[in-house]
């Protein structure tokens, strides 16, 4: 069945399809907290989209993405609660905080390969919950930041409404999906990709490793907040929690069922996990029992993700036969002029 779904996700026309029925959700969902929940999943699909620039395109784990996530959310809930700011400009404050500290970040601990640079940005982001959770005088400490301003619609619409901000993420979520795909189409991208596939490999191509790297780690952070921002404004009240450690491997298990270094698998990862687990939600703690064997089941038949075990199927599919048709033909030509 998921693979059928990755199959539809490649057809031409498929990305208008897909924008449609989005686009239409709202009317075909039974309730508005299904629309909440598809919100909730397309925020969380735009922080995956980040974690796939630097781990999926350009093969460093970064175990702080989730740290990110809360640095765009506190920095946007912090400005508008306390500094008295509106939406749009702590948005975008949001996202620049998260490029700054990414860049200072990305310098120190991209000096780092493999294990060690996972080993880092893992303490990177319990330095941040720390930070979070202990520093009152700036975050307020367990008790989180509240009364986080909505954004505000210009006097066109009203994004305090649930189906409003869908469509507001929404909205993003296509701006950051086409990033994605100019990006992976561009030199920019297949430099990525020759890092991923090996620093000798990249150097020997003249590829400058730490500047490309540095890049891919900016942008990867840059998505964390804008996902992060989108998130404060839409449940308006954040904690240190927001920062565990848990929500990045949330995010690389997404990711992962979905398909790494995919255009496509953020997203349906991001967005099938959610939705099964809010359907198990009436399970309660027992859900993960049913979730966990499903998900290693997955991983076992599906080691590249739905999306990338679809496109290594579409693979041999196309390029296999072409290539038993060349060496038939080249061996006809052969006997052909051997005949002569």
């Amino acid at each position: 069945m998921m693979l059928k779904i990755a199959t539809l996700l490649m057809k031409p026309g498929a990305k208008m399809a897909l924008l449609a029925l989005a686009l239409v959700f709202p009317w075909l969902a039974a309730n508005e907290y299904q629309v909440y929940v598809m919100a909730t999943a397309f925020v969380w699909a735009i922080a995956v989209y980040g974690l796939n620039i630097i781990t999926g395109y350009c093969g460093q784990l970064n175990l702080a993405h989730g740290g990110f996530f809360a640095i765009g959310a506190y920095t946007l809930g912090l400005l508008t609660a306390d500094y008295g700011w509106s939406f749009w400009p702590a948005f975008v404050g949001a996202m620049v905080m998260t490029a700054v500290l990414g860049l200072l970040v990305g310098v120190v601990s991209l000096r780092l390969k493999e294990h060690y640079f996972a080993i880092f940005t893992l303490c990177v982001g319990f330095i941040i919950y720390l930070l979070l959770d202990k520093w009152e005088e700036l975050t307020h400490g367990p008790i989180g930041v509240r009364d986080i301003a909505a954004p505000y619609g210009f006097g066109l619409v009203d994004f305090t409404e649930t189906v409003p901000f869908y469509y507001l993420v929404l909205a993003f979520l296509v701006l950051a999906i086409g990033f994605m795909g100019r990006l992976s189409r561009s030199l920019l991208g297949r430099t990525f990709i020759a890092i991923r596939n090996g620093d000798e490999l990249a150097q020997s191509l003249g590829i400058n490793l730490m500047r490309n790297k540095v890049l891919a780690f900016v942008l990867s952070t840059t998505y964390a907040g804008l996902a992060g921002a989108l998130y404060a404004g839409m449940v308006r009240f954040i904690g240190p929690e927001e920062a565990n450690i848990n929500h990045t491997f949330d995010m690389i298990t997404y990711l992962l069922v979905g398909g790494i270094g995919t255009l496509f698998g953020p997203l349906l990862g991001s967005i099938g996990i959610v939705w099964i687990t809010q359907s198990l939600q009436f399970l309660e703690a027992y859900r993960m029992i049913i979730f966990g064997p499903l998900l290693v089941l997955l991983v076992i038949f599906f080691p590249r993700g739905i999306v990338g075990s679809f496109l290594t199927w579409l693979h041999r599919k196309t390029l296999v036969p072409a290539q038993k048709r060349k060496a038939a033909k080249a061996t006809s030509a052969k006997e052909a002029e051997n005949n002569a």
